[in-house]
């Protein structure tokens, strides 16, 4: 029997080591045209699926675990978004749009129930505990903000198929939503490392929340592997942000927007404040037919910055964080998207990869020292192009007026020899009531085909006042290097003085409409988010209860004084007060009475006088 104890460890640790690493972190720079760098962090933890309906909590934390449990959620995708995507000069989204939410918050989940009302009881259940978790108000997602849609999301776990039919999706937004600090806090504390050492350390309030553009992510999912072996439940976290370069190194170093007509780099140190640079100091692009000696288009040398992790985040990063693969080796844990031409500066102790088909370059992170980079400023301009994204959508209101709009929608196809096919999903709050006989969809280019050919299936959910939102899904095709101009009317509804917001003239935050590419080439599921809309609706004058409460409160005051004096006060004759001589009173009101009519007596004298000389 002591001769089996070798071979079965042994065979334990083979099991152990075939196994996927239970947690494993990435962090992807990509510097962007207009002097932007797109930093994509990504941190996954997963645990057998055994283990977590045990209650074995290691990498997966227990205050999440337990929620999922208790809201029998088998599926859970949560977002915190802040700022837009300029597709336009970035190109395509990361992860081809999946990690990305709607400005806010945004959340949906498969939720497993008999019924109906019992899945929408445990969605409560959800929306309540993580909005404690999370330090956000996720507990106003109620049933006016819940929609179930149809084709725009699939679950991207591994379900069993008898539990299929039972699952029920669930989703939610708050447009209206601020991410901030107090969201980040949490999320960190779910990292093994709680942002004390490895990439996390690098994410800073300050700077996260100072970017053009961030996304928040966190995604748990089950994963069964296709060579037989047990489930896992994967708990995946990514951070996206896009940095201005210069923005971001302005307090620590150079303020000069043009390096290349820099002086003094302590100028950042003593005025923090960006100010316009002299017309003498500018560099013109003078490829442009208008340029002169007065017209100047700068051109744009954002790209041959110099800069470093301490300058973009304001320090290096502190170590790894269990950075290892199913051998127990230290993996690449940062990536930087650069020409090959370029040079990048590293510290000593760490070891570079090269990924030529990406220009990609990788670094593995040591153990115990900082690691910090430097892209310093480079003489070749050689750059990587950002990838064309498969659409572009934007959209806007139409109309005027307080009683009723429109909803405009742009839809561009890049593509010149290909139609693309998706699902458009809005949500509207129940206040918005469209009007779908007023649905148009036609192409602005020609020829144009007809609305049958663009739009080929409509599912329309109407509102119920005060119980639920529209919902409205329509699967749509544009044409090859088309624009497709999608629009309806809406009528505004009167609401009620109490549910108006503090701030109402603000107007009300209109939930971005979700697209999800169908036809694409790769098995990857791609998405876009459109920016949201402010609704403004009519809002009566709340000045006027207070001016009602102050005239009110007055007239009470004054009527409830005059009765209180009548009520309180004792009336005596004059001649009933002891001491009191009514003779002579009367004596000195006549003796005063006629100084004064004396004085305008003689007055009167005066001006005949000087009328008569």
């Amino acid at each position: 029997m002591n001769r089996l104890y070798p071979l079965i460890l042994s065979l334990l640790i083979a099991v152990f080591a075939a196994s996927d690493p239970e947690y494993d972190e990435h962090l992807v720079l990509e510097p962007l045209p207009q002097g932007s760098l797109l930093a994509s962090f990504n941190f996954k933890s997963n645990t057998s699926l055994r283990s977590f309906e045990q209650q074995h909590f290691r990498y997966i934390p227990r205050s999440i675990g337990q929620i999922l449990q208790h809201a029998k959620t088998k599926e859970l995708h949560l977002r915190f978004s802040s700022g837009r995507w300029d597709a336009e000069s970035w190109g395509a989204r990361p992860w081809g749009g999946a990690k990305e939410g709607g400005t806010g918050v945004e959340l949906w989940a498969w939720v497993e129930a008999g019924t109906d009302k019992e899945a929408v009881a445990r969605w409560i259940t959800l929306n309540h505990a993580l909005s404690g978790l999370f330090c956000a108000s996720l507990n106003f997602v109620d049933s006016t903000r819940t929609t179930r849609p149809l084709n725009t999301f699939e679950p991207v776990g591994d379900h069993p198929k008898r539990s299929l039919s039972n699952l029920h999706l669930l989703h939610g937004t708050l447009p209206r939503e601020v991410v901030c600090t107090e969201n980040l806090t949490p999320f960190l504390k779910l990292l093994p490392c709680k942002g004390k050492a490895g990439i996390s350390s690098l994410l800073d309030g300050h700077k996260l929340f100072d970017a053009s553009w961030q996304s928040m992510a966190i995604d748990i999912r089950p994963v069964c592997p296709k060579n037989g072996s047990g489930c896992i439940i994967e708990m995946e976290q990514t951070v996206d942000m896009v940095l201005d370069i210069e923005r971001s190194r302005r307090p620590h170093g150079s303020s000069c927007s043009q390096p290349t007509v820099c002086v003094d780099a302590n100028v950042a140190e003593d005025n923090p404040i960006p100010r316009p640079i002299p017309s003498e100091e500018l560099i013109c692009d003078t490829s442009k037919p208008y340029a002169s000696s007065d017209t100047c288009y700068p051109l744009d040398t954002s790209t041959a910055q110099s800069w470093s992790l301490s300058d973009i985040f304001g320090r290096p990063v502190k170590g790894s964080c269990l950075a290892t693969n199913s051998q127990g080796e230290p993996t690449e844990s940062v990536c930087i998207k650069v020409p090959w031409e370029h040079q990048v500066q590293v510290s000593g102790a760490s070891v570079e990869r090269k990924d030529p088909p990406e220009n990609k370059r990788c670094y593995i992170l040591p153990s115990t020292e900082a690691f910090e980079m430097t892209l310093p400023q480079q003489d070749s301009q050689a750059v990587v192009p950002p990838s064309i994204p498969l659409l572009y959508a934007s959209r806007s209101f139409t109309g005027h007026g307080q009683e009723r709009g429109g909803v405009q929608t742009l839809l561009t196809n890049p593509a010149s020899d290909t139609a693309i096919s998706f699902v458009y999903f809005e949500t509207l709050p129940w206040f918005m009531k469209p009007y779908i006989h007023t649905l148009k969809a036609q192409s602005v280019t020609s020829p144009s085909p007809s609305q049958k050919d663009i739009i080929t299936s409509i599912y329309y959910r109407p509102a119920l006042d005060r119980q639920r939102g529209t919902q409205l899904e329509l699967q749509i095709t544009v044409p090859p290097a088309s624009t497709v101009r999608l629009t309806y009317d809406f009528d505004k509804a009167i609401l009620r003085y109490t549910e108006y917001p503090p701030d109402a003239n603000r107007g009300f935050d209109v939930a971005p409409a979700v697209i999800r590419v169908l036809s694409n080439s790769s098995n990857e599921a791609v998405y876009l988010r459109t920016t949201s809309l402010l609704l403004s609706l009519p809002t009566p004058d709340f000045s006027m209860p207070y001016n009602v409460i102050i005239l009110t409160s007055t007239v009470m005051a004054l009527a409830f004084g005059s009765i209180y004096n009548l009520l309180v006060r004792r009336f005596v004759g004059a001649d009933e007060v002891e001491g009191y001589d009514l003779k002579k009173t009367k004596a000195r009101v006549r003796a005063r009475l006629s100084v004064v009519r004396d004085r305008i007596m003689g007055r009167f004298r005066v001006k005949d006088k000087e009328k008569k000389i």
